[in-house]
């Protein structure tokens, strides 16, 4: 608690936490802190106990490299725990450590944020996978999170969610890939025309680039798909439809007439992308209707949460729950050594 008393902070900063400031302990609950001062006063902290971690809610698990980061200079203890990318049950158990509670107690709060986050963002992008059945899902979705976690939801909505791109450039490049995407409505907004921005986007990128330009910001849809195919002459490799809700959104039947009138017009290799409010439902009516892959934002960055709780079960050897809990180890053949 005197450490805690004596750490002071600068206003004039972006307000998440460093890396130096986690690994610290610094954002932590202060009851961990307290209880490390307590069993210290009584040297209960170096007992030896062993805690489970689980969850209430089925999902994908993920989250542990980070974790494991964070206790692999914390002592002898022992961690065994389910992969990354795991599928898992209500209160299933996830994660198992033994050793010293002074070991590893202290710094609750920050592993089981990890745990739960990381799980959150996994089990959304899994589900937006599953539901477009090997049509390409990409995560959009760093502007609706705060910029210090970005990366780490969008690495794990590709790496253990499933998704096949990113949009974050950290996200992406700590996922092991390049990110992926276009240009948005404002520069077709600076240009004054789409045709006059795609050109412009034509002659700018790579050759290996995808042409992939957004459809709706001036004209019908359909229409701006049609004299941007034209004019790219073969090469445009997809259309965007972010349609927003002010004007009915991403529907069914403009996907298939957009599909339809591309077909007509001899652009059958141009690809329909749809994105804005785009979730699991929406992924298989649309698919249905012939879109080809999907930017999905807010649906993976603000997901259902999937709350982490950690129960010691056993203390020198001895089961021991609180009440409601079964005391002593719940048997979990799937986890695995890890730490």
């Amino acid at each position: 608690m005197q450490d805690v008393s004596r750490l002071t902070v600068d206003e004039d900063r972006i307000f998440s936490a460093t890396h130096e400031e986690i690994l610290n302990g610094e954002t932590t609950d202060i009851y961990f802190v307290k209880t490390r001062d307590v069993l210290k006063s009584g040297s209960l902290l170096g007992t030896d106990v062993v805690a489970e971690v689980f969850t209430r809610k089925s999902g994908v698990f993920a989250g542990l490299s980070e974790m494991l980061f964070l206790l692999k200079d914390c002592g002898d203890i022992k961690v065994e725990a389910l992969s990354e990318g795991d599928e898992f049950s209500s209160r299933e158990v996830l994660v198992r450590i033994s050793g010293p509670y002074g070991s590893f107690g202290m710094l609750e709060t920050v592993y089981l944020g990890m745990l739960a986050s990381s799980t959150a963002w996994a089990t959304a992008a899994r589900e937006c996978v599953v539901a477009a059945q090997g049509k390409p899902v990409l995560c959009f979705g760093a502007r609706h999170v705060h910029p210090a976690v970005a990366p780490a939801m969008e690495r794990v909505a590709v790496r253990f969610g499933g998704c096949q791109a990113a949009s974050c450039i950290l996200g992406a490049k700590l996922a092991g890939m390049e990110p992926s995407g276009t240009v948005p409505h404002a520069a077709i907004l600076i240009a004054g025309d789409t045709l006059k921005l795609a050109r412009l986007y034509d002659q700018a990128m790579a050759p290996d680039e995808p042409r992939i330009v957004l459809v709706d910001t001036f004209k019908d849809e359909t229409e701006e798909s049609l004299r941007i195919a034209e004019a790219l002459d073969g090469r445009l490799s997809g259309v965007r439809l972010d349609t927003p809700g002010e004007r009915g959104g991403v529907t069914p039947e403009l996907v298939r007439e957009l599909r339809w009138r591309l077909d007509c017009a001899g652009f059958k290799e141009v690809s329909i992308i749809a994105s804005g409010g785009i979730t699991p439902e929406r992924i298989k009516v649309l698919s249905e209707a012939g879109v080809d892959s999907f930017g999905v934002g807010s649906y993976i960055s603000n997901p259902s949460p999937r709350d982490m709780t950690m129960d010691i079960k056993m203390i020198d050897g001895r089961p021991i729950a609180k009440r409601g809990r079964l005391p002593g180890l719940q048997e979990n053949p799937r986890l695995k050594r890890v730490l």
